[in-house]
């Protein structure tokens, strides 16, 4: 099988030879350029021979385009810091109008994926990461959860206004970036989600009608759309019904379904089966290794796609990124 066979197969819940493997993050020195971020993505993908590429832009761009200012950081593991942001009251959030799909970082965007369709676009699927509406929000408001929050409960018209327009934005931009070549979106919840976030009934009020809008907008034109569910005690079973192809989420986190749960409760393709933050970052290479097996043990190598339940941390020893692929059977 080649790569995107491989997949497809996955997605299907086929036999594949070998189960599909990819690892991604975040490079906070190099993902400012348009140039170095696709050389950052083009390593990690050649160095590992993944058989996908979750493309991982900084996530400011979703924000900047509506004058949210952020920096890097000046250190190599440290995430970008905000600056300035538009939001300095609940009534700001009425101010935001749409923005076009190739204006400012969004352009930048779409030039990355014309690269990086250029350089493995033939050989394997690569998807774009968009947030949520209020993921996105959350970066127009200088990542600043209690600044959402309180227009949550303040100023519901407000967010409303401000959800609708960062959903228009970004299904047009969603649109353009499968123009691009993209296989489909990796479409994160930012971990609003979950219990510690919103209730259920909140999040259907101020997520779920605009995640359903954006994923009917893209679903007949695309064949690989991803729902990244962020976080601890997520609402696995509210999102699984979701049009995409494979559900995404942190297996191995507190009052989250396991694998095999997932994939029967869901009855969709499962993403995950590496711990991030602990095995794979901090643990030894036979540890990894043993946390694969686990994962294939789990969903029987059917229906499955070994990745990790979040974004890996940069400080990721190459060793332990490089026992993954040697950790999977082909058969």
């Amino acid at each position: 099988m080649n790569k995107k066979e491989r997949v497809d197969a996955a997605l299907r819940g086929d036999s594949v030879d070998r189960v599909p493997a990819s690892m991604w993050g975040h490079d906070f020195e190099r993902e400012w350029s348009m140039q170095t971020l696709v050389e950052a993505h083009i390593e990690n993908f050649t160095r590992y021979d993944w058989d996908y590429l979750k493309v991982n832009p900084r996530a400011s761009y979703h924000a900047e385009g509506w004058k949210a200012k952020y920096r890097p950081s000046g250190e190599k593991y440290k995430a970008p810091i905000c600056d300035e942001t538009p939001i300095k009251c609940a009534a700001d959030w009425k101010r935001l109008r749409p923005l076009e799909p190739d204006f400012g970082p969004l352009g930048e965007q779409l030039r990355v994926l014309q690269l990086l369709n250029h350089a493995v676009g033939y050989d394997a699927y690569f998807v774009q990461t968009i947030f949520c509406p209020l993921g996105v929000a959350l970066y127009i408001a200088g990542d600043n959860r209690d600044a959402v929050l309180q227009a949550l409960h303040e100023d519901r018209k407000a967010i409303h206004a401000a959800l609708r327009v960062i959903t228009e934005t970004f299904t047009a931009f969603a649109i353009a970036c499968l123009d691009e070549g993209a296989s489909g979106i990796f479409y994160a919840t930012n971990g609003w989600a979950s219990k510690s976030m919103l209730t259920p009934d909140q999040y259907r009020e101020f997520g779920e009608q605009y995640d359903l809008e954006f994923l009917d907008a893209i679903k007949s034109r695309s064949k690989f759309n991803i729902l990244h569910n962020c976080g601890t005690h997520i609402y696995f079973d509210q999102l699984a019904s979701y049009p995409v192809q494979a559900l995404s989420w942190g297996d191995t986190l507190e009052g989250n379904p396991d694998l095999r749960e997932g994939k029967m409760r869901s009855g969709k393709a499962v993403m995950g089966g590496i711990s991030e933050q602990t095995t794979l970052k901090s643990g030894s290479a036979s540890q990894v290794q043993e946390e694969v097996a686990r994962a294939l043990e789990l969903t029987g190598g059917k229906h499955f796609l070994l990745a990790p339940g979040c974004a890996v941390p940069p400080e990721t020893p190459t060793k332990n990124l490089a026992a993954i692929r040697r950790a999977l059977p082909v058969s």
